[in-house]
C-alpha cells in the first residue's frame, strides 16, 4: 500500500470521526441546554452548535464521499456493492437531516437571544423548532452509525 493510500484512509476514518463525534457532542450539548430552560444559555449553546457545524461538520461531509471514493477505486471494489450503494443512500438520508437541522439551530440561537435581550419566554416557534431538531436528528445518528457499520463490515 501506498502512503497516498493510507493518508487517504486516515482522512476518510478521521471525517468519519468527526461526523459522528460531532454530532452526538453538538446534540448533545444543545439539548442539555434545552432541558436546562435558560434562554441565555439556550441562544448560546444552539450558536454554539451552528458554527461547530459549520466548522467541523461540513468539512468533514465534503471529504466523506471523496476519500470514501478514492478508497473504493484505490481497493477495486465495485462501486456498484450493496454496502457502498446502502452508505451512500443512508448518506443523502443523514444530509437530508442535517441540512434543516442546521438551519433550525441557527433560527433557535435567533429566537432564544432575542428572549433573553427581551426577557420574554420562548414562544412557540421556537419549541415547534426545538422539537423538529431533536426529531431529525434520530434518523440523522441512525444513518451515520449504519454507515459506520457498512464501512467496517462491507457485507455482501
Amino acid at each position: 500500500m501506498s502512503e497516498s493510500y493510507f493518508l487517504v484512509k486516515w482522512l476518510h476514518v478521521a471525517g468519519a470521526a468527526i461526523l459522528l463525534g460531532t454530532g452526538i457532542g453538538i446534540a448533545f450539548h444543545l439539548w442539555i441546554a434545552l432541558r436546562g430552560g435558560n434562554v441565555a444559555t439556550i441562544a448560546a449553546a444552539a450558536r454554539a452548535t451552528a458554527l461547530a457545524d459549520f466548522v467541523f461538520t461540513l468539512p468533514a461531509i465534503v471529504l466523506q464521499p471523496l476519500t470514501g471514493l478514492a478508497l473504493a477505486l484505490s481497493m477495486g471494489y465495485p462501486l456498484g456493492s450493496a454496502w457502498i450503494v446502502a452508505s451512500l443512500a443512508l448518506y443523502v438520508v443523514t444530509g437530508a437531516c442535517w441540512v434543516p437541522v442546521v438551519f433550525i439551530q441557527i433560527r433557535l440561537g435567533a429566537l432564544a437571544g432575542k428572549a433573553a435581550l427581551e426577557g420574554t419566554p420562548l414562544g412557540t416557534e421556537f419549541h415547534r423548532l426545538a422539537r423538529r431538531w431533536f426529531l431529525l436528528g434520530w434518523p440523522a445518528f441512525i444513518a451515520v452509525a449504519a454507515i459506520f457499520w457498512l464501512m467496517i463490515a462491507r457485507p455482501a
